[in-house]
């Protein structure tokens, strides 16, 4: 008979995702996770070095899900300025979800010290995306694909902020529209 028990392990991580997102990385002891996940302390230590490690692993599943989300909406997508406002289709879909507290990352990040797996976590999901969105511009052939880069991403970023921070429902939308006119009126080669 095949066990339905979910491992120790992913019920560690899927208490750390309830309870990070929900009251923040810092405030949540270990303790709490251990105590929410139902297992044994050892489990922990058996599963993860210790605070960091759960951390590391909570926020990697997060940029996971968010790389797949964009995937999702760029699939079947040829033209780069289409896949480039997909982008943003993605960031409403995260937004409009029931329970959005804003970006895992940038909570996270908010007390962390730098050099922390917070901040690494951080660095590397804004890294990829920023690499996605430029080479989505280059490839548009946009004549100044960095300034266009940039751009998209200070909307993407400000819609992130604005739609947590002021709970402004229409913030992603108002930033999909300033980056089509972004598209539509930069010049391309």
């Amino acid at each position: 008979m095949t066990s339905t028990r979910v491992p120790a392990r992913q019920r560690l991580l899927d208490a750390a995702d309830r309870l990070f997102y929900a009251e923040g990385v810092h405030t949540v002891g270990i303790d709490r996770v251990i105590e929410e996940a139902g297992v044994a302390k050892g489990s922990l230590f058996y599963n993860f070095s210790g605070k960091d490690e759960l951390v590391a692993a909570y926020l990697a599943g997060w940029d996971q899900r968010r790389r797949d989300r964009i995937a999702r909406h760029q699939q079947g997508l040829d033209d780069p300025v289409d896949k480039l406002l997909a982008i943003f289709d993605a960031l409403q879909e995260a937004v409009l979800a029931p329970g959005y507290r804003g970006c895992a990352f940038a909570n996270a990040n908010a007390e962390a010290l730098p050099g922390s797996v917070e901040a690494t976590a951080l660095r590397a999901f804004r890294d990829w995306l920023a690499d996605v969105i430029l080479s989505q511009t280059e490839e548009a052939g946009f004549l100044d694909a960095a300034d266009v880069a940039d751009r998209l991403r200070l909307l993407y970023d400000g819609a992130v902020a604005n739609s947590q921070l002021d709970k402004h429902p229409d913030a992603v939308r108002l930033a999909r529209e300033l980056a089509q006119m972004v598209l539509e009126t930069s010049r391309r080669a």
